[in-house]
Protein backbone atom coordinates (compact mmCIF):
# COMPACT_ATOMS: atom_id res chain seq x y z
CA UNK A 1 0.00 0.00 0.00
CA UNK A 2 1.77 3.05 -1.30
CA UNK A 3 0.42 6.53 -1.94
CA UNK A 4 2.15 9.64 -3.18
CA UNK A 5 1.55 12.72 -1.04
CA UNK A 6 0.57 14.69 -4.14
CA UNK A 7 -2.00 12.01 -5.08
CA UNK A 8 -3.55 12.18 -1.60
CA UNK A 9 -4.23 15.92 -1.82
CA UNK A 10 -7.55 15.27 -3.57
CA UNK A 11 -8.82 13.48 -0.42
CA UNK A 12 -8.02 16.33 2.02
CA UNK A 13 -11.61 17.47 2.38
CA UNK A 14 -13.59 14.22 2.77
CA UNK A 15 -10.88 11.73 3.67
CA UNK A 16 -9.90 8.60 1.82
CA UNK A 17 -11.70 5.29 2.22
CA UNK A 18 -9.46 2.24 2.30
CA UNK A 19 -10.66 -1.17 1.14
CA UNK A 20 -7.90 -3.30 -0.31
CA UNK A 21 -6.23 -6.68 -0.06
CA UNK A 22 -2.46 -6.87 0.47
CA UNK A 23 -0.10 -9.82 0.39
CA UNK A 24 2.46 -9.64 3.20
CA UNK A 25 4.77 -12.57 2.41
CA UNK A 26 7.79 -10.79 3.93
CA UNK A 27 6.50 -11.52 7.44
CA UNK A 28 7.41 -15.20 6.88
CA UNK A 29 11.07 -14.16 6.49
CA UNK A 30 10.94 -12.08 9.67
CA UNK A 31 9.29 -14.80 11.79
CA UNK A 32 10.13 -18.38 10.87
CA UNK A 33 7.15 -19.74 12.85
CA UNK A 34 4.77 -18.33 10.25
CA UNK A 35 4.33 -20.96 7.57
CA UNK A 36 1.81 -19.10 5.41
CA UNK A 37 0.01 -15.75 5.34
CA UNK A 38 -3.34 -15.36 3.64
CA UNK A 39 -4.04 -12.14 1.76
CA UNK A 40 -4.81 -9.49 4.40
CA UNK A 41 -8.00 -7.47 3.92
CA UNK A 42 -7.45 -3.86 4.98
CA UNK A 43 -10.43 -1.54 5.45
CA UNK A 44 -10.79 1.85 7.06
CA UNK A 45 -10.66 5.59 6.60
CA UNK A 46 -7.76 8.03 6.31
CA UNK A 47 -8.06 11.73 7.15
CA UNK A 48 -5.58 14.49 6.40
CA UNK A 49 -4.19 17.62 7.96
CA UNK A 50 -1.51 19.90 6.57
CA UNK A 51 1.38 17.66 7.61
CA UNK A 52 0.02 14.24 8.46
CA UNK A 53 -2.33 11.43 7.50
CA UNK A 54 -4.27 9.58 10.21
CA UNK A 55 -5.61 6.15 9.27
CA UNK A 56 -8.13 4.14 11.24
CA UNK A 57 -7.63 0.65 9.86
CA UNK A 58 -9.03 -2.83 10.35
CA UNK A 59 -6.93 -5.80 9.21
CA UNK A 60 -8.28 -9.32 8.88
CA UNK A 61 -6.66 -12.45 7.59
CA UNK A 62 -5.26 -15.81 8.57
CA UNK A 63 -1.85 -17.17 9.50
CA UNK A 64 -0.70 -20.77 9.35
CA UNK A 65 1.40 -21.59 12.43
CA UNK A 66 2.84 -24.83 13.84
CA UNK A 67 1.03 -26.64 16.65
CA UNK A 68 3.18 -26.60 19.79
CA UNK A 69 2.39 -30.29 20.48
CA UNK A 70 2.24 -31.96 17.09
CA UNK A 71 4.01 -29.51 14.77
CA UNK A 72 1.06 -29.72 12.35
CA UNK A 73 -0.37 -26.68 10.60
CA UNK A 74 -2.88 -24.59 12.55
CA UNK A 75 -5.00 -21.90 10.90
CA UNK A 76 -4.91 -18.85 13.18
CA UNK A 77 -7.30 -16.00 12.29
CA UNK A 78 -6.21 -12.43 13.02
CA UNK A 79 -8.27 -9.28 13.47
CA UNK A 80 -6.51 -5.98 14.18
CA UNK A 81 -8.01 -2.53 14.76
CA UNK A 82 -5.47 0.27 14.78
CA UNK A 83 -4.93 3.99 14.33
CA UNK A 84 -1.72 4.87 12.49
CA UNK A 85 -0.33 8.37 11.95
CA UNK A 86 1.95 9.12 9.02
CA UNK A 87 3.72 12.49 9.25
CA UNK A 88 5.30 14.15 6.23
CA UNK A 89 6.76 17.26 7.85
CA UNK A 90 10.27 18.51 7.07
CA UNK A 91 13.09 16.84 8.98
CA UNK A 92 13.96 20.09 10.75
CA UNK A 93 10.44 20.33 12.22
CA UNK A 94 10.17 16.72 13.37
CA UNK A 95 9.90 15.79 16.99
CA UNK A 96 11.39 12.69 18.55
CA UNK A 97 12.24 10.19 15.79
CA UNK A 98 11.79 7.30 18.21
CA UNK A 99 8.15 8.16 18.87
CA UNK A 100 6.38 4.88 18.14
CA UNK A 101 3.00 6.47 17.52
CA UNK A 102 4.07 8.47 14.47
CA UNK A 103 5.55 7.08 11.26
CA UNK A 104 7.70 9.73 9.61
CA UNK A 105 7.72 9.70 5.83
CA UNK A 106 10.87 10.46 3.87
CA UNK A 107 10.31 11.59 0.31
CA UNK A 108 7.03 11.95 -1.51
CA UNK A 109 5.59 8.45 -1.02
CA UNK A 110 3.78 6.99 2.01
CA UNK A 111 4.42 3.25 2.23
CA UNK A 112 2.11 1.56 4.75
CA UNK A 113 3.33 -1.99 4.02
CA UNK A 114 6.05 -2.09 6.76
CA UNK A 115 3.50 -0.84 9.29
CA UNK A 116 1.01 -3.53 8.26
CA UNK A 117 3.75 -6.18 8.51
CA UNK A 118 4.55 -5.07 12.07
CA UNK A 119 0.89 -5.24 13.03
CA UNK A 120 0.62 -8.81 11.71
CA UNK A 121 3.84 -9.85 13.48
CA UNK A 122 2.48 -8.51 16.77
CA UNK A 123 -0.51 -10.85 16.45
CA UNK A 124 1.60 -14.03 16.37
CA UNK A 125 1.06 -15.89 19.66
CA UNK A 126 3.77 -17.67 21.62
CA UNK A 127 2.04 -21.05 21.12
CA UNK A 128 -0.97 -22.41 19.29
CA UNK A 129 -2.54 -25.81 19.70
CA UNK A 130 -4.53 -27.80 17.18
CA UNK A 131 -8.04 -28.53 18.45
CA UNK A 132 -7.66 -32.31 18.75
CA UNK A 133 -3.96 -32.41 19.69
CA UNK A 134 -4.72 -33.19 23.35
CA UNK A 135 -6.58 -36.42 22.53
CA UNK A 136 -4.10 -37.77 20.02
CA UNK A 137 -1.26 -40.14 20.71
CA UNK A 138 1.90 -39.41 18.79
CA UNK A 139 5.05 -41.44 18.22
CA UNK A 140 8.36 -40.66 16.67
CA UNK A 141 11.80 -42.14 16.50
CA UNK A 142 12.82 -42.58 20.13
CA UNK A 143 9.90 -40.63 21.63
CA UNK A 144 6.17 -40.79 22.28
CA UNK A 145 3.61 -38.22 23.30
CA UNK A 146 0.78 -39.18 25.63
CA UNK A 147 -1.68 -37.20 27.66
CA UNK A 148 -1.68 -37.52 31.46
CA UNK A 149 -4.82 -39.69 31.32
CA UNK A 150 -3.24 -42.03 28.78
CA UNK A 151 -0.10 -42.33 30.92
CA UNK A 152 -2.05 -43.21 34.09
CA UNK A 153 -4.08 -45.81 32.20
CA UNK A 154 -0.91 -47.34 30.77
CA UNK A 155 0.71 -47.58 34.22
CA UNK A 156 -2.37 -49.33 35.60
CA UNK A 157 -2.41 -51.91 32.79
CA UNK A 158 1.33 -52.62 32.72
CA UNK A 159 2.86 -55.21 35.01
CA UNK A 160 5.70 -53.90 37.14
CA UNK A 161 8.94 -54.44 35.26
CA UNK A 162 12.09 -55.65 36.96
CA UNK A 163 15.19 -53.60 36.38
CA UNK A 164 17.45 -55.79 34.17
CA UNK A 165 20.39 -55.00 36.43
CA UNK A 166 18.53 -56.55 39.35
CA UNK A 167 17.07 -59.60 37.53
CA UNK A 168 19.80 -61.96 38.78
CA UNK A 169 19.18 -60.79 42.36
CA UNK A 170 15.48 -61.67 42.02
CA UNK A 171 16.44 -65.18 40.86
CA UNK A 172 18.79 -65.54 43.83
CA UNK A 173 16.09 -64.48 46.31
CA UNK A 174 13.64 -66.99 44.77
CA UNK A 175 16.21 -69.82 45.30
CA UNK A 176 16.89 -69.02 48.97
CA UNK A 177 13.22 -69.07 49.90
CA UNK A 178 12.95 -72.80 49.10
Amino acid sequence: MKWSIHQLSKFRRDGMPVDTIVQLDDVMERNSDIRKVSPIHVTGQCTFSTSQMTCQLHLSGELVLPCARTWEDVNYPIEVDTVEIFSFVDEALRGNEEDEDIHYVDGEVIDATPVLEELVLLEVPMQVFKDDSERRERDGKGWTYKTDDQLVLQKQNDEPKVDPRLADLAKFLDQTDE
